[in-house]
């Protein structure tokens, strides 16, 4: 049997990038954190891997997955796929990453949000092995998500949908585009800046986790109208380092459905939403995904 072919996974986020060389979750040949910092020390850093990967006897790779924070381009035929676009994080709007990294490698290449990214790894060796048709959210720095339909990626902008308000909640939010979307109600940043501190120094019993869990499952209510997902797979900062919101947010789901979908995989909410499998792999390993993806495209059976 040929060997799987080893693949470059390049995950950018807002504070690192997670740069990986393997072919999956259990043959990971080397991986590479980065701090993000300007465009040009960091995809020159990220660059700089890619060489020595490349140069290194028997480690040479068939192909580049990128999954990056957002917004990103992603029409193929545009003149500015693979750009990170309106972004809030200083210097980076309009920022080429793709184009650039895929003439550094000079091998086949695809190109994702990072959201979208952990979604794909995720559906191809963690929680949602096996589906078609699921959501990866992400709550930690922002508000992500994933959404993949019959195996194909769906991109949007989620995060930013408006919730309905908790009753007695006038809280404006911190999204600077929307204030009180999803993102800016329930955000790392907007949960330390609405209880004065982290997340992770918050006990069990505070008062923010109510209105977190109200917004976030409103979130998936609206997911779950769209009647795609067959599961929810939630991760980021916040949700693997607060245990407690998986039962709040179950326990709102349901009560803001109220019945209304009539869908087999609902009468179990515990394993209808539930946490990565791939842990802070998923993005990284995604990445491996897409870079599976773009060499199938570009070598066809």
């Amino acid at each position: 049997m040929t060997a799987a072919p080893l693949i470059a996974g390049v995950e950018l986020g807002g504070t690192k990038c997670n740069c990986i060389l393997a072919t999956g979750p259990e043959d990971i040949r080397d991986s590479v954190r980065i701090p993000t910092t300007t465009p040009a020390e960091t995809l020159g850093a990220i660059e700089a891997v890619l060489t020595r990967w490349s140069n290194v006897p028997g480690t040479g790779f068939a192909a580049l997955g990128i999954a990056s924070f957002g917004p990103v381009a992603l029409d193929r035929a545009a003149t500015d796929y693979g750009f990170i676009t309106a972004t809030t994080k200083p210097g980076w709007s309009n920022t080429d990453v793709g184009q650039r990294l895929a003439r550094h490698a000079g091998v086949p290449m695809a190109f994702q949000s990072d959201v979208v990214g952990a979604a794909l790894g995720e559906g191809r060796w963690g929680a949602a092995q096996g589906l078609a048709d699921f959501a990866y959210i992400t709550v930690g720095t922002g508000v992500g998500i994933g959404l993949v339909a019959g195996g194909v990626p769906i991109a949007g902008e989620l995060g930013h949908v408006r919730p309905v308000r908790m009753a007695g909640d006038g809280w404006p939010g911190v999204c600077s585009f929307h204030g009180d979307c999803v993102e800016g109600l329930a955000s790392g940043p907007a949960i330390a800046a609405r209880a004065g501190a982290p997340a992770s120094e918050l006990p069990e019993g505070h008062p923010v986790w109510d209105v977190t869990a109200h917004t976030l499952a409103q979130l998936l209510n609206t997911l779950v109208l769209t009647g795609i997902p067959r599961r929810i797979v939630m991760g980021g900062g916040v949700m693997t380092g607060v245990p407690h919101l998986f039962p709040m947010i179950r326990a709102r789901l349901a009560a803001s459905l109220g019945g209304y979908i009539a869908l087999a995989e609902l009468a179990d909410l515990d394993s209808f939403v539930v946490p990565p499998a791939l842990g802070n792999n998923a993005g990284p390993l995604g990445a491996v995904e897409l870079g599976v993806r773009a060499l199938a495209e570009a070598v066809p059976d």
